[in-house]
């Protein structure tokens, strides 16, 4: 009797964790994504493209003609896709929107960015929404009605100074951000080492006034920016200078750079440029691209000081690692090689944060993915 219970509780046990382990496969999802590109050569616009479980990517279709629709967005509610094209006939950017439909995309608008090259768009759950002009030297902002509709231009934060290298020599606005959970914004200027931290006209909300300002090393060239989930501090890519800046807050209006770290190998020689910068959702891992060095930097991120440890460097497999996205349950990462012509999936470990080639696909100039 002993030997049958023994029998049926280990029957039991292996339906109980095979169950459990299929319950587990079947949470995993496929997820689509929306690829920005440069019209220069073979793309024709925005291409949609789909990444399976097992990190396979798979091209689905050219979804909208447009050009150079070089960093897309997503509305709050998933409805609209958001895209810049970094220059119109006139020399002033302009910005899209189009309602999300199935494996399309409807065009719906059009509104001026306010300045030329515009190069990066965000929007938040209201609808507001930064694009930074890289030539013009601003921040435009403007609206998105819930109809999918623009509004005109609202208004222009203009960026004044200059900084030591020649690409400095006046502001170039790289990107700007809403801060969590809070009515504020900081614009990053690689023109002039800077950024701007502002606020939303609490009456209007249509105003970015300017409160105050954090000062880089002369020369960083600071380019993109993530938040941590869970602290208040903000982590800096500096594209000239190949550096991640620490930024560390006691308050929404008290920022200070704590520390800044290479995201290069101690003995590389060669040229490099920094691109991109994410932070893994459970704030363990920081993850930054290098053009030049065609890596992915992975760091350790400690949960006491937020300072960046024990950096692992990945081969992108392509040349000029542009931007990078996780998937939404960060199981994998993919990365647009804008030279090389290429996506490239890596799955992540979740323990150790590093990455493990899964695929790859030949898609034209990739710029910008947004899931």
């Amino acid at each position: 009797m002993l030997i049958l219970n023994n029998l049926y509780l280990s029957v039991f046990l292996c339906l109980l964790f095979a169950c459990g382990e299929t319950k587990n496969e079947n949470n995993l999802k496929d997820y689509p994504f929306y690829l920005g590109t440069y019209t220069d050569g073979e793309s024709e616009g925005i291409y949609k493209l789909n990444i399976d479980t097992a990190g396979q990517i798979h091209f689905i279709n050219l979804i909208a003609k447009t050009t150079n629709p070089s960093y897309l967005a997503k509305s709050f509610d998933g409805k609209y896709l958001l895209a810049v094209n970094e220059i119109d006939s006139s020399g002033t950017g302009t910005v899209e929107s189009y309602l999300i439909e199935s494996d399309s995309l409807i065009y719906l608008d059009k509104s001026q960015t306010g300045g030329a090259h515009p190069c990066h768009i965000v929007v938040d759950k209201k609808g507001k929404i930064l694009i930074s002009n890289y030539t013009g030297g601003n921040v435009g902002l403007v609206e998105l009605k819930k109809t999918g509709k623009l509004s005109e231009l609202r208004f222009v934060q203009k960026h004044i100074g200059r900084s030591i290298t020649d690409r400095q020599q006046g502001p170039h606005a790289h990107s700007a951000w809403f801060i969590p959970n809070s009515d504020q914004i900081v614009s990053v200027d690689l023109g002039t080492d800077q950024l701007t931290f502002s606020r939303l006209d609490t009456m209007l909300r249509t105003t970015m006034v300017d409160h105050f300002h954090l000062k880089l090393k002369p020369g960083s060239g600071p380019r993109h920016l993530a938040f941590h989930p869970v602290s208040n501090n903000l982590y800096v890519i500096n594209e000239i200078s190949s550096t991640v800046s620490l930024i560390v807050s006691d308050s929404l209006t008290n920022y200070k750079i704590l520390k800044t770290v290479s995201t290069l190998p101690i003995d590389y020689e060669g040229e490099n440029s920094c691109a991109d910068i994410h932070v893994s959702d459970d704030g363990l891992f920081l993850y930054a691209s290098n053009r030049g060095h065609n890596s992915i930097t992975i760091f350790e991120i400690d949960q006491n000081t937020g300072e960046l440890n024990n950096p692992k460097f990945q081969d992108v497999k392509g040349d000029w690692p542009r931007n990078f996205n996780l998937t939404p349950d960060n199981r994998f990462l993919i990365v647009a090689n804008q030279f090389s012509n290429n996506l490239v999936a890596f799955k992540r470990d979740s323990i150790d944060g590093s990455l493990i080639f899964a695929s790859q696909i030949k898609v034209p100039a990739p710029v910008c993915i947004v899931f």
